[in-house]
């Protein structure tokens, strides 16, 4: 078995967390040292759990890992085309949703490049684009949402929710008659 290039040593070590597979690395282990302990791994008997991958068990493992990376899609040069029309977007959205001002000839070259580029919706600047669009009145109630997989979607939601957590406090004094009322919010 030859696990295919595509893989980053980070979409390893992701799957042996996720997958709670009993491989043990740490950040020392390079990318081939990984793919090693997981071909040693893949030799044994093992059982998946319920995972984001929708993997269920050890065949369909081999076969993902054999196969390119569905995250890693875009080759170098898709991706700087898809950044490029990111750039132009914002541009539009920047200059006040003005068409005049940017490249772009009429209000369907950018819907077309939209429906374009929100596939890739693991890329920042899709999402950024998606959302900066959603707020053009221009566009007739049309929404861009982009797709974004499972595992960037865990990783969004997980920055919320640390984002998310707050804790109000009130502290209140009592007044005298030299001193007013004072409520504070920390």
């Amino acid at each position: 078995m030859i696990i295919h290039k595509t893989f980053s040593k980070q979409d390893l070590v992701d799957l042996i967390n996720d997958l709670n597979l009993p491989i043990t690395h740490s950040h020392q282990d390079n990318k081939k040292s990984l793919q090693g302990k997981f071909i040693e791994c893949l030799k044994k008997d093992i059982t998946i759990d319920k995972n984001f991958y929708n993997l269920e068990n050890k065949e369909q493992l081999i076969h993902y890992l054999e196969n390119s990376n569905p995250r890693k899609v875009l080759t170098i040069k898709e991706k700087d085309q898809v950044m490029k029309t990111c750039k132009r977007i914002i541009q539009y959205c920047k200059s006040n949703y003005d068409i005049t001002i940017t490249e772009y000839n009429t209000t369907q070259d950018i819907i077309d490049d939209m429906n374009w580029i929100k596939q890739y919706g693991d890329i920042p600047s899709v999402r950024r684009c998606c959302k900066l669009m959603d707020l053009d009145i221009k566009m007739g109630g049309l929404s861009f949402k982009p797709l974004i997989s499972p595992q960037v979607k865990r990783e969004l939601d997980a920055k919320k929710k640390v984002k998310d957590i707050r804790t109000y406090q009130m502290t209140v004094r009592y007044a005298s008659e030299e001193e007013p009322i004072i409520l504070s919010f920390d």
